[in-house]
């Protein structure tokens, strides 16, 4: 198999854009001109060749489509996504990876953005860092692809031979596999193309048959008919993470079973199965049910199939339950299973693989079982022994893949023992050696693993797209070995009288859990059982970013793989430096949710089209739309309008419209500073103030962003940044440094395009496009000078009061421009303000140059003075504890501003009591998110505080 695998793929695997394979070095790219710039003749022939990477600066809107398609070129020529191991401290992710049938969704759009976000962040920070991508063979999913497309060629693939369906699935691959990932590209995802894996290439496909055998040798693995989860639809066995339960409608048929040797004893049953009656075994009753004592050691008539079967009393059965009396189907129910073997009762199996009923079934052979339990209804009808059906609500479990109802049945299957792998993969994160964001994912884990739940793995399925299990056979004899030729050996060494040869042993027909080959995908994706350099430098990795639905399918089960195989691999002396976990940490995204707060899925039709997105939004606005809302472990509820004429959701969202937003304001910022005219005069005292607020905040900015994304609250960086770019630096900043002339001093100049190339660096990450593209206008730039590749700024030591003192001068200037807004004044009418004479405003105005002159210039005042009296036609406001006065050129009504005052002030206390009632309520505050309680905390501060300020001015 493997050398079939290897001849299919040869020339398709860890290809990618990126060539050689040397490392990838911190190239220089092109220089830049600005408008403004003349150069060297020696230097035109370097700089010409950026001129076309760079937007016209008459363009008045930023286009997102130009400029992500030509910067991720760029990147992608640069070969800056591509890793190879060096002196540098390695930071490696690996991609969690999607199945191969795969396209691009919502909650693939989210974690590869967090991904991204920590990547960049990563390489910026000068780590080198190693993004590996790559896609899952996902057995179930794609094996239901490849017969759909045979069977609308005509083809069945019961026709074909193993080898000859295989060749039809890797064509599959080859032309449909893998679209996700160039889909990927679009979003900006920055991952080594060049690394790309599969999970049936050949290395990866013979790293599981290795791990098989270890495990087997082990005595780890075993070989068993068990009750197992089956999968009609798929015609597979499922594991019992597999299968989705949901609370559904179903009927209850209350069935007689009369008592044999009488004439008119009966014993009613309810079942919501009664398709299955001809496989019954037995029927049971709880011991203590007074009902039923005088029929123990009986029996009882199977009704149609008119069989003898023993009563039996055991207290499983729950006396309140439909009538206390149970059927017992041993073949078809995992409880009726267990009572089978306690009692030794025949199983009589029912029902073909793919869910029709078999030659047990009377006269109901070939029927599929829903079929046959509407014919079995009708015929106990006509017999007289159905009563009554009443309907209820109860559990059904669905296949995760087909959404087929599971059929418990006896399989002969392969486990893996779970206890001691369960028990070594909670101690890893109680101990702290892994650490979970939100660490309340925690309590989730645990119930997973803890001793009572913990099951053994089922890792073999009935499917042949996949890795074949190495199993051989020989009469009763199980040879397992990595390849047939060594399993031979084996069995002629064990039974030498034999004189066996390759045509004696039969291979295992069934493949492996895809689990069971993603489990191992953070030692796999290094060729660690082939070369352990690539391993001992990228191992263990650093983050993975998951769903939290997935936490017991892969991050618990890669957790026990690198606890079990990393130091075999690696060596005692490294783990025990570096320890055997596959990653330190693990982000837990939410489920990107719509406003019903319904999972997006396209069986609802309540997702958007997220190719759309990116073509309306923006990958840039795409990202900073989810990452708005995108806090670890809590679900997104994602804007999606739904057309209420067609009922389709409408590729449309309000955050991801604030994300393009941004982007043309960014990229109008850099307009206008492009457009200031370089002077040799001062500073003036306002763009000095600004400039030293400005230069704190920035400061500021850089080591919270530093501290966020350290702490992993990447929406909060987000949140901070976006306030700070749009809010104080373009609102604020550029609004107070606008020369009247256009002109403005060199030295206030070169600051601002220091400050933004910093802002561009430390909001790379998020926004990776419209940063690189206002990086290189701001400056020329060397060859290799591009954003993706600098330094994080370091963040400086910065005057905390001077950013005090300049929130104060924008509270006066907003609260002018509110009563502007209020009275209708334009703004364009000069006014005069009047501040009570304090301590606090005497250095406020004259203790900080420019105060002044900035509450002017941004206020449209003409009059800014300190004052012990209360001028006339005059509205008052609060600066700290100081009334504030602007006079307006109109009569004040002092009682009728009173009572405004006052009904706002009843208005706020409404709601603030509305508050502190919701907060008041245990059990909002302990199951509500941290973020909703969070809210509502912040909105009783800022009421009370306006309240205090209200009554402040009556």
């Amino acid at each position: 198999m493997v050398a079939r695998l290897e001849a299919a793929l040869a020339g398709h695997t860890r290809s990618g854009a990126c060539s050689g394979n040397s490392p990838c070095t911190r190239v220089r790219a092109p220089a830049t001109l600005r408008p403004d710039k003349t150069v060297t003749a020696s230097k035109s022939r370097a700089l010409s060749s950026r001129l076309n990477l760079l937007q016209p600066m008459s363009a008045k809107t930023y286009s997102a489509k130009d400029v992500e398609s030509k910067w991720y070129a760029h990147w992608m020529e640069k070969n800056y996504f591509h890793s190879e191991p060096d002196e540098r401290e390695p930071y490696t992710i690996i991609i969690p990876p999607p199945n191969v049938t795969g396209v691009l969704h919502m909650g693939h759009m989210l974690n590869n953005t967090i991904q991204d976000i920590l990547i960049r962040k990563a390489r910026l920070d000068g780590k080198n860092a190693c993004w590996v991508p790559g896609t899952d063979h996902a057995s179930i999913a794609t094996e239901a692809k490849v017969v759909k497309k045979l069977r609308e060629q005509g083809i069945k693939k019961s026709d074909l031979s193993r080898d000859e369906f295989m060749t039809h699935a890797f064509a599959w691959k080859e032309e449909y596999g893998g679209i996700i990932l160039k889909q990927l590209q679009e979003l900006g995802a920055s991952c080594d193309w060049e690394r790309t894996r599969f999970t049936m290439e050949p290395e990866l496909y013979k790293a599981v048959i290795k791990v098989f055998v270890n495990l087997h040798k082990k005595g780890k693995l075993y070989r068993g008919l068990r009750m197992t989860n089956w999968d009609p639809a798929a015609q597979t066995v499922l594991s019992n993470e597999e299968v989705i339960h949901t609370e559904e409608n179903k009927n209850l048929y209350h069935v007689r079973y009369k008592v044999a040797g009488t004439e008119d004893e009966y014993i009613v049953i309810a079942t919501s199965r009664p398709e299955t009656i001809p496989a019954d075994t037995a029927l049971a009753v709880h011991p203590d049910d007074e009902r039923y004592k005088k029929y123990h050691g009986r029996k009882v008539i199977v009704p149609i199939a008119n069989r003898e079967i023993p009563i039996i009393a055991d207290d499983y059965v729950a006396m309140d339950f439909g009538t206390g009396a149970l059927k017992i189907t041993p073949a078809h129910d995992m409880n009726d299973n267990a009572l089978g073997e306690k009692y030794g009762l025949e199983v009589i199996d029912l029902l073909n693989p793919d869910g029709t009923l078999n030659e047990n079934a009377i006269e109901f052979v070939g029927m599929d079982r829903d079929e046959a339990r509407v014919e079995f209804v009708k015929l106990l009808k006509k017999t007289g022994d159905l009563l009554e059906t009443k309907q209820y609500r109860t559990s059904v479990g669905r296949s995760e893949r087909t959404n087929a109802v599971i059929e418990p049945r006896l399989t002969m299957q392969w486990f893996l023992k779970m206890d001691e792998l369960a028990a070594t993969a909670l101690n890893a994160v109680e101990s702290g050696d892994i650490t979970f964001h939100p660490a309340s994912m925690i309590n989730m884990y645990r119930s997973w693993l803890k001793e009572e739940n913990v099951r053994d793995w089922p890792i073999s399925r009935q499917l042949w797209w996949g890795q074949r299990i190495p199993a051989y056979y020989y009469k009763d004899e199980i040879f397992v070995a990595e390849t047939a030729e060594e399993a031979l050996a084996e069995a002629r060494r064990k039974l030498p009288a034999e004189n066996l040869t390759m045509d004696d042993l039969q291979q295992d027909e069934d493949v492996l859990d895809t689990w069971f080959s993603s489990w191992l995908w953070p030692m796999s994706v290094f060729d660690g059982w082939k070369d352990s350099k690539e391993l001992e430098y990228y191992y263990p990795t650093n983050d993975l970013v998951t769903g939290w639905d997935i936490i017991f399918f892969w991050v618990a089960r890669m957790i026990m793989a690198g606890y079990e195989f990393s130091e075999e691999l690696l060596g005692e002396a490294f783990a025990k430096e570096k320890g055997k976990m596959p990653f330190r940490n693990v982000y837990f995204t939410g489920m990107v949710r719509d406003e019903k707060r319904r999972k997006m899925s396209k069986s609802l039709g309540n997702s958007p089209d997220a190719l759309e997105l990116l073509k309306n939004y923006g990958a840039d606005g795409v990202r900073f739309g989810m990452m708005r809302s995108a806090a670890a472990g809590n679900d997104i509820v994602f804007d999606a309008p739904i057309d209420q004429k067609t009922g389709k959701v409408l590729n449309e969202s309000e955050l991801c419209n604030q994300g393009k937003k941004f982007c043309n304001k960014i990229f109008n910022a850099n307009r206008l500073i492009q457009s200031f005219e370089q002077s040799d005069k001062a500073p003036d005292p306002v763009t000095i103030l600004a400039g030293k607020w400005l230069d704190a905040k920035l400061n500021h900015t850089v080591a919270e962003t530093d501290r966020l994304l350290g702490e992993y609250r990447i929406s909060e960086a987000l949140s901070l940044l976006y306030n700070f770019i749009w809010g104080d630096f373009c609102s604020w900043y550029l609004e107070a440094i606008k020369p009247a002339d256009g002109k403005l001093s060199k030295e206030t100049y070169d600051f601002t395009i220091s400050a933004f190339e910093r802002m561009m660096i430390i909001l790379h990450p998020f926004m990776p496009f419209i940063t690189e593209e206002v990086w290189h206008e701001l400056r020329e730039r060397g060859e290799g000078e591009d954003c993706i590749v600098s330094r994080w700024p370091e963040a400086s030591a910065y005057d905390a009061e001077i950013v005090k003192t300049f929130s104060v001068l924008q509270d006066i200037v907003s609260s002018t421009r509110d009563i502007r807004n209020q009275r209708k004044v334009s703004h364009r009418d000069a006014l005069q303000l009047f501040i009570q004479r304090s301590d606090a405003s005497e250095a406020l105005l004259g203790a900080t140059a420019g105060a002044k002159e900035f509450l002017m210039k941004s206020g449209v005042l003409s009059t800014v003075e300190l004052t012990g009296d209360t001028p006339a036609n005059a509205l008052p406001f609060l600066v700290g504890n100081d009334k504030a006065y602007l006079v307006l050129n109109e009569t004040i009504d002092r009682a009728a501003e009173a009572e405004k005052i006052n009904a706002e002030i009843a208005r706020l206390e409404g709601q603030v009591k509305g508050v502190e009632k919701k907060l008041a309520n245990e059990r909002f505050v302990a199951n509500a998110p941290e973020a909703v309680v969070a809210l509502e905390r912040k909105k009783l501060a800022d009421w009370t505080a306006k309240i205090e300020s209200l009554r402040a001015m009556v």
